[in-house]
């Protein structure tokens, strides 16, 4: 099988200082169709860093895919400054968050708004910092926008959730509040998790990390602590109703699932309606998980990861009773954040694929999903050599794609 891949070679030096108005440059991994079978050889290549046998067949390293339709890859934004989250507005514009502690709005042109003010605070050292964004289901009558952030406190640092109205003239936040703070407190400066999707229902979904240290880590199991969760909130920041721990003594009635590393990736199936999660492994371990209320995922005490010393984590375990397992995972790692699951409304060959910006791996991951189960994997981007913080599908039905850099790259035909 031969695959034809064209790359435009670009004049243009892509500067990442002040705002850009989006040269839509293409750049392009324009593929022409493929006539012949699009599966292949798992794409990853690289010796992995343990000898774990995975607990069923697909788990990990399954063939390779490659898209038939003949699509286009355009850089369509530059000059955002480390761009961690992103959602559509209503009219097809996409709201993106910048570390540092500002919010922009991009064009379908690929003009960059002046940042919007207003909002509380961030810490943006390690890995902190402004994080995720979603609007109001209701966003055209009351502008209401939420966020995600590292809050400082007196006992350390936070993953917190903010609220606020988008001003009519998009300049800044009005009466921004802090709706949800997650518990304890840590000095750490690493794990803060941060995405946020719609339940379906008028809730949030949540996801924190357990901040990385060895001594925070055990906090991903214990049912009193929001560290290492997947949250489920109202918009005033209270326990959803329905909630599995509910009413159970020393157990926050937030918490939706437990037993998670970095949860950096959440997403509902547009089929299903089941939430999946995308969370980051030591050396080895990164996985896909699908989300069932009150459900303990294992960390730290199952992984298919080591410590990045070598050494085992915990036990050197990958399975035990009680604890769920990841429906895909990688060794080595690719290192997942933002995730999106694709309609289909565009490119139809990838409806119901599950989409994944990879930071160390370098490309955007496109999981084929069947009965729940991933059949296949393909690497988009890979030859553009940038850190994929987060993927959306647009309005229009393209794929959008923030880099740390500072570029937003469409993907359509």
């Amino acid at each position: 099988m031969r695959v034809i891949l064209n790359i435009c070679l670009v004049s243009i030096v892509f500067g990442l200082i002040g705002v850009s108005c989006g040269s839509n440059d293409e750049v392009t991994d324009e593929k022409d169709p493929i006539e012949s079978d699009s599966v292949t050889a798992p794409v990853e290549t690289l010796p992995p860093n343990t000898d774990y046998a995975a607990a069923f067949s697909g788990q990990t390293r399954v063939s390779g895919r490659v898209t038939k339709t003949a699509y286009k890859v355009t850089k369509l934004a530059t000059g955002l400054s480390n761009p961690w989250g992103m959602t559509n507005l209503p009219d097809g514009r996409i709201i993106v968050t910048e570390k540092g502690g500002t919010m922009r709005i991009v064009s379908a042109s690929g003009e960059v708004s002046s940042a919007i003010s207003g909002l509380p605070a961030v810490n943006s050292s390690g890995q902190g910092g402004l994080l995720d964004v979603a609007v109001d289901p209701a966003f055209e009558s009351n502008r209401i926008v939420y966020w995600t952030f590292s809050q400082d406190g007196s006992g350390g640092t936070a993953t917190a959730v903010g609220k606020g109205r988008l001003s009519d003239d998009e300049t800044n936040i009005e009466n921004a509040e802090v709706i949800y703070t997650a518990i304890p407190e840590f000095n750490s400066s690493l794990h803060y998790g941060g995405r946020l999707v719609w339940d379906g229902s008028g809730n949030l979904f949540v996801s924190t990390g357990e901040r990385s240290d060895l001594e925070s880590r055990p906090e991903a199991q214990e049912l009193d602590a929001a560290l290492g969760k997947v949250l489920r909130i109202t918009t005033n920041g209270e326990p959803a109703e329905g909630n599995p721990f509910a009413g159970q003594e020393n157990k926050l009635p937030e918490i939706y699932s437990y037993g998670h590393r970095n949860v950096q990736g959440l997403a509902v199936h547009p089929a299903t309606g089941d939430l999946w999660e995308a969370e980051f492994g030591p050396r080895g371990g990164d996985e896909v998980n699908l989300i069932e209320p009150g459900k303990d995922y294992g960390w730290p005490t199952i992984s298919y990861g080591i410590e990045y010393s070598g050494s085992p984590i915990g036990q050197g375990i990958t399975q035990q009773a009680g604890m769920e397992q990841p429906v895909y995972y990688w060794d080595p790692v690719v290192s997942p954040s933002g995730i999106t699951f694709y309609t289909g409304s565009l490119i139809s060959e990838w409806e119901n694929n599950l989409f994944l910006g990879a930071l160390s791996g370098q490309h955007i991951v496109r999981l084929v999903i069947k009965d729940n189960l991933v059949v296949g994997e393909e690497r988009l981007l890979a030859s553009e050599n940038e850190r994929f913080r987060d993927v959306l599908e647009g309005t229009d039905g393209a794929l959008y794609a923030i880099t740390d850099s500072g570029l937003m790259y469409k993907i359509g035909l």
